[in-house]
């Protein structure tokens, strides 16, 4: 994807000033900055989850801003959002059938039915990120940290080519947040999806992105390959 010259306001407040990036295939994209940067803002545009003031969104070489609603409903259908602590998760179901739920709509859902093929697939993305114990435990009884990963369980059993999360790891200890972590980057690594997330520890973002963006103030500071920013990056955030 590439975004050129992102523009987003509310009403007078000016929250994104020509933001322009690209991501591609496979790459785990950290964007960093200051609450109230628009790094939420930014995200939400991403997966047209927000109208666009102005700019360019080339995906597949079309700009899905000119494209009608049907391009850019067939785009949220590969794009997942999982938005802060929002988990869209039905907490009465179990992690397996929260998992099944990401499957795109038959007729066999429709009649609450599903083949045995699809819940071998299940079972398999949870054993992806480490939950196939959990799989019959209902989501209400879960930490937040497997909530999360049910979350991205779902996200891939779905065919999501984009991950789009929203502070995936708030609210997390410390472990259970770099399981999260690894989660996404396996999708990059193993499934070639692209992953732009927000995260407020800059240590974790130079450990598990392959991209490091700073956005403060609504423009783009730095973008950079992952790695240790410098104390000069570290200082403009």
């Amino acid at each position: 994807m590439i975004i050129r010259n992102l523009r987003k306001s509310y009403d007078e407040q000016v929250v994104l000033k020509g933001v322009s990036l690209a991501a591609g295939q496979g790459e785990m994209v950290a964007i960093l900055g200051p609450s109230g940067s628009g790094k939420s803002v930014l995200l939400k545009c991403i997966a047209l989850r927000e109208r666009w003031d102005g700019g360019e969104f080339i995906y597949d070489d079309d700009d899905l801003l000119k494209q009608g609603w049907l391009a850019q409903l067939r785009y949220r259908s590969i794009c997942a959002y999982l938005p802060p602590k929002e988990i869209s998760l039905n907490p009465n179901k179990t992690a397996l059938k929260n998992v099944l739920s990401g499957l795109l709509p038959t007729w066999r859902k429709l009649i609450g039915a599903r083949t045995k093929r699809e819940y071998m697939t299940a079972m398999d993305y949870l054993e992806n990120v480490g939950l196939l114990d959990l799989a019959h435990r209902k989501v209400q009884t879960l930490s937040g940290g497997e909530k999360q990963r049910v979350a991205v369980a779902k996200a891939l059993i779905q065919g999501a080519d984009i991950i789009v999360a929203d502070e995936p790891v708030i609210g997390l200890d410390p472990e259970s947040a770099q399981l999260v972590l690894k989660d996404l980057r396996y999708m990059c690594d193993k499934h070639k999806a692209t992953v732009l997330f927000t995260i407020p520890q800059i240590e974790w973002a130079e450990k598990y992105a392959t991209r490091l963006i700073g956005l403060v103030d609504g423009q783009v500071i730095f973008d950079v390959s992952g790695r240790r920013l410098t104390t000069a990056e570290k200082m403009k955030l």
